[in-house]
């Protein structure tokens, strides 16, 4: 059976994030966690983690996107196990437990906040101190410049490029992107230890949707060319979006 062309988003995330909750299920001696998803909106990672039996709490600021969550977790019967809580990253210990998870998600939330940093040091605080796992995922700024060359905006290429927050211009949408080192170095100065560092989206953004959807296996084959480019350096440096597990020890 193939795969929807819109899992390619996700799938080397949700891979490589399955591995990451089944060990540390397994060195803390349980089957399920408590894992914190930070600005996880209507559940799209939430609600399959719930399914694998975690108990998952979802902070984010849009009480449209915690509706759309609750539903889907009664849709997937899983309602028992997935709480929703209005907040957001940067007062994110005001209503999640400090110290009180296992794994924290923090996936397209850099991008939009106005202290990356603090907010990473909020999702660290957030896990127990005797260890867990942080799972961010962010815009990748070599994807932008690669994707505003391809398109022939080259003077908004070069701009994204030198720019500091990797912005191709004033009417640019995105507030921000990162460098894998510039990621990887936010991390560490909390005092994670860096594990994966993933590229995401590295080819499906480029190719057209015609040219995949006119082949059956198409869909299935790129996400395959996907997982083999994800951890290669010079592939991850021109990805759209920038994976990273992190360890708290």
């Amino acid at each position: 059976m193939t795969r929807p062309r819109a899992a390619l988003r996700t799938a080397v995330v949700w891979e490589v994030l399955r591995e990451a909750l089944d060990r540390r299920a397994s060195r803390a001696g349980r089957a399920s966690l408590e894992v914190l998803d930070a600005g996880g909106g209507s559940g799209h990672f939430a609600v399959p983690l719930a399914g694998l039996g975690h108990r998952v709490t979802v902070v984010d600021p849009s009480p449209n996107a915690l509706f759309a969550l609750e539903r889907r977790a009664a849709e997937e019967g899983v309602a028992e196990r997935v709480q929703g809580v209005q907040g957001d990253a940067h007062g994110l210990l005001d209503v999640a437990e400090r110290g009180g998870y296992d794994a924290v998600l923090c996936h397209g939330v850099l991008e939009y906040v106005d202290d990356p940093a603090e907010s990473v040091r909020n999702a660290v605080a957030a896990l127990r101190p005797e260890g867990g796992t942080l799972s961010v995922l962010a815009a990748g700024l070599g994807g932008a410049v690669f994707a505003r060359a391809l398109a022939g905006h080259f003077t908004e290429a070069r701009h994204a490029l030198e720019d500091p927050d990797g912005r191709w211009g004033v009417a640019d949408p995105m507030p921000r992107r990162f460098s894998p080192e510039h990621l990887s170095e936010l991390l560490v100065e909390t005092g994670l230890e860096v594990g994966v560092i993933q590229g995401v989206r590295i080819f499906g953004d480029l190719v057209p949707g015609a040219l995949v959807d006119s082949e059956p296996q198409a869909v299935e084959a790129l996400a395959q060319l996907e997982a083999a480019a994800a951890e290669l350096p010079a592939f991850r440096s021109v990805a759209g979006q920038l994976h990273v597990l992190a360890e708290l020890r």
